[in-house]
């Protein structure tokens, strides 16, 4: 017999398996594996044949990625529209060739003027400048000075190879007195073409991982082979969908990264489901079905979740998140139907030499004396007898760590971010030495109105506090727009140059516009960084409340029950705020001697993106198996406990990937990649050790019968949706059914189990049980299932 005490039986009352072959009614997610084992080569063809047209068409049609940080309704971008429809942003982008001489820059001339006479000579090049014919780009000590290279269209439009020479070529010069160093945005794209390291070690920790927890290359390489499937299809679709919609540049490295951790965590919380099935008794083929019946439920509800999320980032209006959003999108949509067709069809081929393995696994394991889970059971039990100090133990901690966020200043990553030893880094520490820091991000006043307003705003502007100079107001090319560059006393990042750009707008700008009759306007790229960064932080609020609230809905139609909601809620928002807060502690407080600065403004919204909808996968396939346990004996601490024995291992190695393959992340030259893999990293490896085996069993030990609550007149409105599977079957569903058979219709489903498998129903105990509070919770047989 069993106790609900922590200290009871660990090992579960066993429900008769089902006999070999037999199957009862699955609903659509069993159908839909029957069909590709059926169908196992034309399931197989089919992705083949798919994936083959859209690599060969996205090969032949190349990529269009492009960054748009446009954000209507901000000055910055009213600026920009301002000065193209003025004829003065027709040039392309710009690199600046930096040299430094410490006997002066002009004992250099003869050197410096044929490599600059042959870099204008190259392909992609529209114009050169020289310091020799412009004073201003000679520091006052005549040891640093520029030549500004135009380019014939757009950073991330001209080839890379293009920028590459013309390196090459400026630092050819170079000697023990001369120093050549370039810098700018395509120089930085250019010199960013590591190899896809980060991609590789994800793969291998992978295999890895999954050879540890299965030990089989086979069962390892089906769930691996699925992902990879699935990204090499999603990849090739968004070079394709480039064409279509705005896609930033450095969106490949995430959609690789992400698909192939979703990817494989997907196949393998079915595999292992598969796994289980075998080892309770079912044939394959049938093992199959039953998977993809309950562990295929959850990869849909979960898929979806991370989908909704991400279509949310949409609505933040960003065209290159918007773009980012999407195309990763489509990627957890592809590989969860790789997951949910091809898997199924890989199982089907591979099926009987996986029994095999799986059974003579556990005649190993049976002569060793092992048992399946007692690690899991054990660390359930010792958190279930201290429930309160673990749950305020885990809470704490991750209310620490979540700490430094609340100090997280947004922005976007320039040349002062990029590693020491890069010449883009060095040619933004000569300008900065050489003219002052605020060189490296002017902010652009635009004033619309005749030249002597355009002189009276300038002369304005140089004697602003914050202000290091300002140049001579430029007009455009038809003579309505001027354009002053304002060089502030601080570093384009610094929170000085935001003060000087808020007090430009809100002190100096109007009483001009007053008095000179014209338009004045704050522009450039520094001033649209800032304008991105409060607006996405004034809209995430909102964003976070509707996916927040969309999946809480979701998980009270499934677990009927206003707690489980608020508890995964609540425990996701705090593993998300732990990964900002080590974020902020790395990146922008410079921890582990990493360069400090601003947070991506993308990060907060990505990292909330796809971790929450992760988590809910977490969440769902551990609250589901306690919620089939609870169904199945009545018994709240003996469910927590085999919940947690039956998923801990399949969720830890799980996260185990997810954190290899996003934590190769870091390995990337890019700043913005290396926060959103460590904050992906974090989050995770929160999510499974603190959360899923600490936090949710001592919060479920806590609430007890009343995890499952649901009020009266809002259970009789809400419709019945199941995430277990359907039909009456064999397993711990097949017991209740016979348990009601046995013991008579009109008794809760965990109570006529328990009864049907211990006392008769006249008996005291059938008394016992039958008065206890079961009423909470749903019947087994009233759960209708999706499809």
């Amino acid at each position: 017999m069993h106790t609900s005490s922590p200290r009871g039986s660990a090992a579960p009352l066993a429900p008769p398996p089902s006999p070999s072959g037999a199957s009862g009614p699955v609903g659509r997610f069993g159908a839909l594996a029957g069909w590709a084992q059926r169908h196992r080569w034309t399931a197989i063809a089919l992705w083949v044949a798919v994936l083959a047209a859209i690599t060969l068409g996205s090969v032949a049609a190349g990529s269009a990625y492009r960054n748009d940080f446009t954000l209507p309704g901000t000055d910055s971008q009213t600026a920009t529209d301002l000065f193209r429809e003025h004829g003065s942003d027709r040039a392309g982008d710009s690199i600046e060739i930096v040299f430094e001489d410490p006997a002066g820059v002009r004992n250099a001339e003869g050197a410096i003027v044929p490599m600059l006479a042959e870099v204008k000579r190259m392909a992609g090049v529209a114009e050169v400048g020289s310091p020799f014919a412009d004073s201003s780009a000679v520091s006052r000590d005549g040891t640093i000075a520029y030549a500004s290279v135009t380019l014939d269209g757009k950073a991330e439009e001209v080839p890379r190879e293009n920028v590459a020479e013309v390196i090459e070529v400026a630092r050819s010069i170079a000697t023990g007195h001369l120093r050549v160093e370039v810098g700018g945005e395509a120089a930085r794209n250019a010199e960013d073409q590591a190899p896809p390291t980060a991609e590789l070690a994800g793969v291998v920790a992978a295999l890895v991982i999954l050879v540890l927890l299965f030990g089989s290359l086979l069962a390892a390489a089906l769930p691996l082979l699925t992902a990879l499937f699935a990204v090499g299809g999603a990849v090739g679709l968004i070079a394709l969908a480039s064409h279509l919609f705005t896609v930033a540049d450095f969106t490949p490295p995430i959609l690789m990264l992400v698909g192939l951790g979703v990817g494989v965590d997907y196949a393998l919380l079915i595999f292992y489901r598969y796994r289980h099935e075998l080892l309770a008794g079912a044939e394959p083929a049938e093992a199959g079905r039953r998977a993809l019946d309950s562990a295929g439920r959850t990869v849909f509800f979960a898929g979806c979740t991370v989908i909704v999320a991400l279509l949310g980032l949409v609505a933040l209006g960003l065209g290159s998140l918007q773009g980012i959003a999407l195309a990763v999108a489509v990627t957890v949509l592809v590989t969860m139907a790789a997951s949910l067709v091809l898997l199924p069809a890989l199982l089907a081929l591979a099926g009987e030499r996986i029994h095999r393995q799986v059974l003579g696994q556990q005649a190993r394991a049976a002569r060793k004396g092992r048992v399946e889970g007692n690690r899991w059971r054990a660390m359930a039990r010792a958190v279930q007898r201290r429930p309160v100090p673990t749950l305020l133990a885990g809470v704490i901690a991750l209310l620490a760590l979540s700490a430094p966020a609340l100090g997280m200043r947004l922005g976007f990553a320039d040349s002062g971010n990029d590693p020491s030893g890069s010449t883009s880094r060095h040619a933004y520490d000569l300008l900065a030495e050489g003219f002052g820091p605020g060189f490296n991000g002017p902010l652009i006043v635009l004033v619309k109105g005749d030249q002597a307003a355009g002189r009276a705003v300038r002369a304005e502007l140089a004697a602003t506090e914050g202000v290091a100079g300002a140049s001579p107001a430029m007009p455009s090319e038809d003579g309505a727009l001027s354009t002053v560059f304002v060089y502030p006393t601080t570093a384009p990042q610094a929170e000085g140059t935001v003060d000087l750009l808020h007090r430009l707008r809100e002190d100096v700008a109007p009483p001009l516009e007053h008095s000179t009759g014209a338009d004045v306007l704050v522009g450039g790229a520094t001033a649209a960084s800032q304008d991105v960064s409060e607006t996405l932080a004034d809209r995430l609020p909102l964003f976070v409340a509707v996916v927040v609230g969309v999946s809480s809905l979701l998980l009270l139609l499934v677990f009927r029950s206003v707690w489980i909601p608020v508890k995964a809620a609540a425990l996701n928002l705090l593993s998300i705020s732990a990964a900002l807060g080590v974020i902020t502690l790395v990146f922008q407080n410079g921890w582990f001697d990493v360069q400090p600065g601003p947070v991506e403004a993308f990060i907060p919204a990505l990292i909330f993106a796809i971790v929450f909808g992760l988590s809910m996968d977490y969440e769902v396939f551990l609250v589901s198996r306690i919620h089939e346990e609870w169904v199945r004996t009545g018994d709240a601490a003996r469910s927590v406990r085999e919940g947690l024995a039956s998923t801990g291992k399949v969720i830890t190695a799980a996260a185990a990937i997810m954190m290899f393959v996003f934590g190769a992340f870091v390995l990337s030259t890019d700043r913005m990649l290396q926060q959103f893999g460590l904050g992906l990293a974090v989050a995770i490896l929160l999510d499974a050790v603190v959360i899923r085996c600490l936090i949710v069993p001592a919060a479920m030990q806590l609430l007890g019968e009343r995890a499952w609550w649901l009020p009266g007149p809002l259970a009789r409105r809400l419709p019945r949706v199941s995430i277990e599977g359907g039909g009456e079957r064999g397993g711990a569903r097949g017991a209740v059914s016979r348990g009601r058979a046995a013991a008579g219709p009109g008794l809760p489903g965990a109570v006529a189990a328990r009864c049907g498998q211990l006392c008769e129903p006249d008996s005291p105990r059938w008394k016992e049980t039958s008065t206890r509070r079961f009423f909470r919770r749903p019947s087994s047989s009233s759960l209708l299932a999706i499809g």
